[in-house]
């Protein structure tokens, strides 16, 4: 999501950055560039109109025209704007002071609410709360078995009707009696997966108005389709002027959209998109950060959550291992596969390579899909290895690199060019952790 916008935003900045003096007309013809590229990524027109008008009022004062910088400081503008545009500041969730917290799921069927529902409450297990799930759809076929199956998944308890199949079920009265239940039995929070349909109808609203009257939610948030661009801002201010959101989780960011929805939707309904969904895997949810995207949007990378990527796959004690393996000689073959494994665990190299400054030139010049085709490799001819020649490169003569290429589906050439690559490896963590290196390697992980 939001490559192409990327892309054209780099293309503009980049020329105007060239420009050693800053004019009305040369920063007009700039924003001119940016409000068709938000155009063409399916932005709301009247929020690219406010957008544009008051970047430019911002752009042609005295203290840019007159900058050293001026290219630079219209980028800083820009990135302020967007960042507000998008809410300015991560919003999480409003917890209870008195538990159980009750989040209320809502959208249309087809955007991944039930997912979404197991995603939100692993998240929330994860951090250290006790979740219950519970299934308020009574009309479509299996809703009940897809949320118990994600429960098991992730061991999170799921409040089920307990009524025979075909009866009518009061759906503001089960939502009622699972959140006494999550009440009763000590639970932090208590998530609500209702029904959707596939348009809004009165039907659907009047049933969330009296779940929502029976519970009183903490949160209510909207679960809306990324694909869908502007229908997911026209389904939002309709859901919101019904229901009254309190937050917005778009999924299936991870695909072709645009990027429309993430730019408009606050603005069009006033509230915050929380989360995105960027994958069909359950740990697949990621906290909003307005200023990140800004800054991914911008080409400026987003170096915060690649961070945070690492902290979740890599504890400090694996770094301290590590640093002892380098300066003992000890880092072997395996340990070079197991690193290209955890790094895979935090993500594909697309989006990794995304949250570095410049990530779109080096997605391009990785070409596409060629770093997972690379690790995957590197896993498979260290796999076909012997437990000697993985902890012992050097008893890997001639015959044996035949073997081990031929047990892997690879060739020779690729094997003397992964040995080569763990050698290069090798000698440039152990000259990393070496002396000062590993202390300060040391602080920025505890720090972190």
């Amino acid at each position: 999501m939001l490559e192409g916008l990327s892309h054209k935003f780099e293309s503009i900045f980049k020329r105007l950055r060239g420009q050693g003096v800053l004019t009305e007309q040369n920063i007009g013809e700039a924003l001119k560039d940016v409000r068709m590229a938000l155009l063409e990524a399916d932005v709301n027109y009247k929020v690219v109109k406010d957008f544009i008008d008051r970047v430019r009022v911002k752009a042609v004062g005295q203290e840019v025209v007159q900058s050293l910088t001026p290219g630079h400081q219209v980028v800083k503008i820009v990135w302020d704007e967007l960042r507000d545009l998008m809410g300015g500041a991560h919003a999480g969730l409003k917890l209870a002071s008195s538990p159980p917290t009750v989040i209320m799921m809502v959208g249309l069927q087809g955007a991944g609410k039930t997912t979404t529902c197991g995603k939100l409450a692993r998240l929330l297990k994860k951090q250290g709360r006790r979740v219950m799930l519970i299934a308020a759809d009574p009309r479509r076929p299996a809703a009940g078995d897809q949320l118990a199956s994600l429960g098991a998944s992730i061991e999170v308890s799921v409040h089920r009707a307990d009524r025979p199949a075909g009866t009518t079920t009061d759906v503001a009265a089960l939502c009622a009696e699972g959140v006494r239940r999550a009440t009763d039995q000590g639970y932090d929070v208590a998530i609500l997966d209702t029904a959707g349909r596939l348009h809004i109808d009165d039907a659907l609203m009047t049933e969330l108005v009296q779940i929502k009257q029976a519970v009183v939610p903490h949160e209510i948030l909207l679960v809306a389709d990324a694909m869908t661009g502007q229908d997911a801002v026209a389904s939002s201010e309709r859901f919101h002027q019904r229901v009254g959101v309190t937050g917005v989780i778009l999924t299936k960011v991870e695909g072709d959209a645009r990027g429309g929805a993430v730019l408009s939707i606050r603005a069009a309904t006033g509230q915050p998109v929380k989360f995105l969904g960027v994958g069909e895997k359950l740990e697949a949810l990621e906290p909003f950060h307005p200023d990140r995207l800004a800054s991914r949007i911008l080409g400026m990378g987003d170096v915060l959550s690649l961070i945070e990527k690492a902290q979740e796959n890599f504890s400090l004690e694996e770094a301290e291992t590590l640093q002892k393996k380098l300066a003992s000689q000890s880092f072997t073959l395996e340990d070079f596969r197991d690193q290209m494994k955890q790094v895979t665990r935090m993500g594909s190299m697309e989006q990794l390579l995304g949250m570095l400054p410049g990530g779109q030139r080096l997605k391009e010049l990785a070409g596409g899909g060629a770093p997972e085709r690379d690790m995957k490799c590197v896993v498979a001819i260290v796999d076909s290895m012997t437990t000697r020649e993985r902890r012992d490169h050097t008893v890997i003569n001639g015959s044996r690199k035949k073997r081990i290429a031929k047990g892997s589906g690879t060739s020779i050439p690729e094997v003397n060019r992964l040995i080569k690559q763990y050698l290069t490896a090798r000698k440039m963590m152990k000259a990393l952790s070496g002396g000062g290196g590993k202390r300060r390697l040391l602080e920025a992980l505890r720090s972190m």
